[in-house]
């Protein structure tokens, strides 16, 4: 176990004027080594904690002047401390599975661990889950939680984890939901396999047995061209529309028995069906907003201005395991209350990870930061580096859940939640080892980066002048609802560029997995001087999942915040 490294000490606060300074590792707490920064919190929160610190090979005692509950002023270089409890599960839908070789280590890190769960929103299996966990749960009130359930059936799940624990391991979901612990579950759809009648039998067992679930979004697979596992397809047009009947169905019993509808559809499986989308009030203030469920809808009110302020941005994909080191830790509120690492995820799920940062530890390895002002636009052509936040967690794949693969109307739009994600899944001095896992399957060729330029000298693309015509550029699912959104506004004169992504091929079509590779080719073939907006989603500490970043595209880009607002703030501005 590695002792909390300190990468920033507010200037003022109790820790700086006890000498505490960057660099120094912090052995114990009164006495204790704490294992993440959860423990790292409620030790600090204490009046006048003692700190063992080793600096420059030598320890020494601080005692830290403070009133209990006062911050001690300290950020840390990670959020766990211990070792990350990796997942042991073999699910064939598993989109770390299906990616390509020759990515950042970091991608193909597969987690099954509680505390990411609770802090940046993860989904975990509970494969790995023990009693030990559970009291700490119930005793640290480390809530909500996100699990993926896939299937109420034992042999079922069993067969879709590829482990003999996955039955089994719904007990936990039992014990913690009886304990009062918040829970939202995810089932990824496979068809022929979890879906039809099976997706009827689960969703009858979560209403008989699990009905204090907050909610469950069931979310479509995500297939990539890198996919290996036979069992493993696209949903026909009829089985998405035969899903969307049964959840709506199950919605109308939930209601008339639990007073609400309980499980949610992800936006995509309306778009692979062709139905409409739910009216925004269907969602029930759209709990499941991080997992692909009711972005379009929450996406069109932020667009028209029918809402004041974002419903908050899907993450994408993988940048909850992708260390994101170039930037210094900014100092944050850290070490907030004991009281506050149990309720101030519970404020506000899409939050968490946001508010793992004010607890004095950036994401590294497990999320990188977004920008941090909703309405920076930066433009590319000019160096600026915007981060993009993405979820993880139990990876399906683009379609939400850590790992969902949403639909969403793009510039906003983003990828896997997951089975994520792990939908599955989504900055700071990774503390992840991330040994390429046994993930990726039978390496494949593939371009995975932009290749450098050349030459000292390299052209500077013509910036679009005042006045410019503007363009958005998504994924093809975010196209197809975008375009029908701007001309709501009036702004039938901005052209929406859908971007394919061969990158991944299969089924990805979603804003939160396009890459620098893809979005080079479409705007190879657009004319200069025009203005481009890229949503952030699709960045990671400013970098593409290919590894290159929008300076190296051949036309100047604005990255823009992931949010209706945004969306039109920016066409305001042209």
């Amino acid at each position: 176990m590695s002792a909390p490294r300190v990468v920033a000490v507010t200037p003022g606060s109790p820790a700086a004027r006890a000498g505490v300074e960057v660099g120094d590792e912090v052995v114990a707490v009164d006495g204790e080594a704490p294992r993440d920064i959860i423990r790292w919190t409620w030790l600090t929160e204490d009046a006048d904690p003692v700190l063992d610190v080793r600096r420059g090979g030598l320890e020494r005692e601080v005692i830290v002047a403070k009133p209990a509950g006062e911050p001690l002023g300290v950020d840390v270089h990670s959020a766990l401390f211990d070792q990350l409890r990796t997942c042991d599960n073999h699910c064939e839908f598993c989109f770390i599975y299906q990616l390509p070789p020759g990515l950042r280590r970091s991608l193909y890190l597969k987690d099954d661990d509680y505390r990411l769960s609770f802090l940046y929103g993860n989904f975990t299996t509970l494969t790995r889950f023990t009693e030990a966990d559970l009291e700490r749960v119930v005793t640290e009130g480390l809530g909500p939680l996100n699990v993926s359930i896939h299937a109420t059936d034992a042999d079922v799940r069993n067969d879709m984890l590829r482990n003999r624990r996955g039955g089994p391991a719904l007990r936990w979901l039992r014990a913690l939901l009886d304990h009062g612990v918040e829970i939202h579950g995810q089932v990824v759809c496979c068809p022929g396999l979890n879906d039809g009648d099976v997706l009827e039998a689960t969703l009858a067992g979560i209403v008989d047995r699990f009905p204090e679930l907050a909610s469950v979004c069931v979310v479509p697979l995500g297939v990539s061209r890198f996919n290996r596992e036979p069992r493993m397809r696209v949903a026909s047009a009829a089985e998405a529309r035969r899903v969307v009947t049964t959840i709506s169905d199950w919605q109308a019993i939930a209601l008339r028995l639990l007073g609400r509808r309980l499980v949610f559809a992800a936006d995509e499986w309306y778009l692979l069906a062709g139905l409409p989308f739910p009216e925004a009030d269907c969602y029930e203030g759209f709990p499941m907003h991080e997992d692909g469920v009711g972005m379009v809808r929450t996406f069109e009110l932020e667009l028209t201005g029918a809402v004041a302020s974002a419903t908050g941005v899907q993450p994408g994909f993988f940048a909850w395991a992708d260390a994101t080191t170039a930037a210094p830790a900014a100092p944050a509120a850290s070490s907030a209350s004991a009281a506050s690492v149990a309720s101030v995820a519970s404020a506000d799920r899409p939050g968490r990870y946001e508010a793992a940062g004010d607890l004095g530890a950036p994401p590294d390895g497990y999320r990188a930061v977004r920008t941090a002002a909703p309405e920076r636009a930066a433009s590319a052509a000019s160096g600026d580096r915007v981060a993009s936040e993405q979820a993880g967690g139990c990876g399906a794949g683009p379609s939400g859940a850590a790992a969902v693969a949403t639909p969403v109307p793009s510039p906003v739009s983003a990828a896997v939640a997951t089975p994520v994600p792990s939908p599955v899944s989504a900055a700071v001095a990774t503390p992840v080892p991330s040994p390429v896992s046994t993930a990726v399957a039978t390496p494949v060729p593939t371009a995975v980066a932009l290749a450098p330029p050349t030459s000292r000298r390299r052209v500077r693309p013509l910036a679009p002048g005042p006045g410019a015509p503007t363009a958005v550029l998504t994924g093809e699912y975010g196209a197809r609802v975008l375009r029908p959104m701007l001309d709501q506004i009036g702004r039938g004169d901005v052209r929406v560029i859908p971007v394919e992504n061969r990158f991944f091929g299969g089924n990805v079509a979603v804003a939160g997995l396009l890459v620098g590779e893809d979005l080079a080719r479409a705007l190879a073939s657009e004319p200069p001087g025009h203005r481009y907006l890229l949503p952030d989603v699709c960045l990671s500490g400013g970098r593409f999942l290919d590894g290159s970043g929008p300076g190296d595209l051949p036309r100047p880009v604005e990255v823009v915040p992931t949010d209706g607002h945004a969306l039109r703030r920016a066409l305001e501005r042209s």
